[in-house]
């Protein structure tokens, strides 16, 4: 409310010719994309930030999709129960993903990175889908790779920074931790913090949150919180294992051809 920038000028921030229909299409996918993050633990900022940065500047839309995010990862890190034996266990994944996301909001405020980070990004997603696939949903139990774990950490920090669109750590969790819970509450603990640092740098130390794109952020947020209580309620019912994973997986592969959609013509045609 202390933000709201008047009714004249709801719009103004963003595109002039963005209209209700517009604001209709945001709304939607925001409850969608709020609906997958509640049931899956990820998928909110790669689900919302290619949909938004088809109509809106992309660098706004990966400013503005911070903020609901950040009120997203905070809520599942109470749901979850999960708190500092999480940290304690897996400080390096931590401070690791605080530096990428120190270093790719500097990055986003000096340079523009264009199509060929999402591109790289799809390409990523893509190749974790196959491999899932054609392994038959593998998992590795109890498998702790520090080094590993901690470079997924500071890439998606810096890649969620740079694009909003991090899929590395969710794939990774994926891959070697199968329990929901932990899964959840782990990629919520990692992702908060990220979102945190990018929120307090580029208030403070950027000119990229100025009061109506925090305004807007906030707009968002409120407006996810539907999709996200329904999504955990969907997620308490218990769906099983196998197709927990085809839900992760099928929504990793529409994601990537989604990225590709709208990269693939600016870099190639």
């Amino acid at each position: 409310v202390v933000l709201f920038p008047g009714a004249a000028n709801v719009t103004k921030g963003v595109q002039a010719d963005v209209g209700a229909a517009t604001l209709a299409l945001f709304v939607v996918v925001a409850v969608l994309a709020g609906a997958i993050k509640g049931m899956l633990g990820f998928g909110y900022a790669l689900v919302a930030t290619p949909i938004f940065a088809s109509v809106i500047d992309p660098t706004l839309a990966v400013v503005v999709l911070a903020v609901p995010p950040w009120m997203i990862n905070m809520f599942q890190i109470g749901e979850t129960d999960t708190g500092l034996a999480f940290v304690r266990e897996e400080w390096a994944l931590m401070l690791l993903a605080g530096v990428g996301a120190v270093l790719g909001v500097f990055f986003l405020a000096e340079f523009s990175a264009g199509p060929i980070v999402p591109f790289l990004i799809g390409l990523v997603i893509l190749g974790y889908v196959l491999f899932q696939l054609l392994g038959n949903f593998v998992t590795v139990e109890e498998a702790h790779h520090p080094v590993a774990l901690s470079t997924a950490g500071f890439l998606e920090g810096f890649l969620l920074a740079v694009s909003n669109l991090g899929p590395l750590l969710p794939a990774y969790f994926h891959t070697f931790e199968r329990d929901a819970e932990r899964y959840i509450g782990g990629l919520s603990m990692v992702l908060g913090l990220v979102f945190t640092v990018r929120i307090v740098q580029m208030a403070l130390f950027t000119d990229l949150l100025t009061a109506y794109r925090l305004w807007l952020g906030c707009v968002v947020a409120v407006v996810t919180l539907v999709g996200l209580l329904a999504g955990t309620y969907l997620r308490r019912v218990e769906v099983d294992e196998r197709r927990f994973n085809w839900f992760v997986v099928g929504l990793l592969f529409v994601i990537s051809l989604n990225i590709f959609r709208k990269t693939i013509p600016a870099l190639f045609l």
